[in-house]
């Protein structure tokens, strides 16, 4: 078919990318589940995510056989950031860092949304991790509602986690896109704290912004374009993101048509 139409949206980075990057957000597929959701959608993934700790959860041989089918897919994959905060709380992290290598992981996030981690600590554990090989992910802002950061306080952390060695910075938004982050409770974007964030830091093109919500995919398409990095996208939402990316959905090719 796409012989024939040509899509609305040009420009969109192909494999390998360093912009326009996704990260899934796997709470938990079987094998099988794993093979199709790589088979139909892997070209367009960038990072697989096994959310939170459930890495921990897994029967080993199958949590191996999971990495090895992501990574020979052309994907990253990492234990979500929540699972490395626990090492840190046990005092673990060398021994974390070992395993995670040793089963097949190729990239870390380092975060520190549920617990208190100074900005010493968080440098230093960053530097581990890119030290034993890792692609190193970290996160900024809180999960809990009640403890949100503000835009120039992410920034200044978005900043800092570059310099100490992260690969990409992402932008809290959890699984449900509402009240974290940059967004408001109903999961809109919060336009002062959103733009204090970009205006403080400038490198909009190191960050992964989570949004697990349409409406917050499209808009940030309107105003990245199609090569806006995203994350904690369902692994069944692959194929229409990308088609959003493309403006091959309702959602961006209005504002396409409209224009022209």
């Amino acid at each position: 078919m796409k012989e024939i139409v040509k899509s609305p949206i040009q420009g969109r980075v192909g494999k390998p990318r360093q912009l326009g990057i996704t990260m899934v957000m796997d709470k938990g597929l079987g094998l099988a589940e794993t093979r199709d959701f790589l088979a139909l959608g892997s070209e367009y993934v960038d990072f697989v995510k096994l959310a939170f700790g459930t890495a921990a959860v897994y029967p080993p041989a199958i949590l191996q056989e999971k990495i090895a089918l992501i990574k020979d897919s052309g994907n990253d994959v990492y234990p979500g950031g929540t699972f490395l905060e626990i090492a840190i709380i046990q005092k673990k992290v060398p021994e974390f860092l070992e395993r995670a290598g040793c089963v097949g992981f190729t990239a870390i996030e380092v975060s520190d949304g549920t617990i208190e981690l100074s900005a010493e600590r968080r440098r230093t554990i960053i530097g581990m991790a890119a030290k034993a090989g890792f692609k190193v992910l970290s996160e900024v802002g809180k999960k809990d509602p009640r403890q949100k950061t503000s835009g120039r306080a992410m920034a200044n952390a978005v900043l800092n986690d570059l310099d100490a060695g992260s690969k990409l910075v992402i932008v809290e938004g959890r699984e449900s896109g509402r009240g974290v982050g940059i967004y408001d409770k109903e999961g809109h974007i919060e336009q002062e704290r959103f733009e204090e964030l970009l205006s403080c830091s400038g490198v909009q093109n190191a960050i992964i912004w989570e949004a697990p919500l349409k409406d917050q995919q499209s808009a940030l398409i309107g105003l990245f374009g199609p090569n806006v990095n995203m994350g904690n996208i369902p692994p069944h939402e692959v194929i229409a993101l990308e088609s959003m990316r493309l403006g091959l959905r309702n959602d961006t090719l209005k504002s396409v048509y409209q224009r022209d």
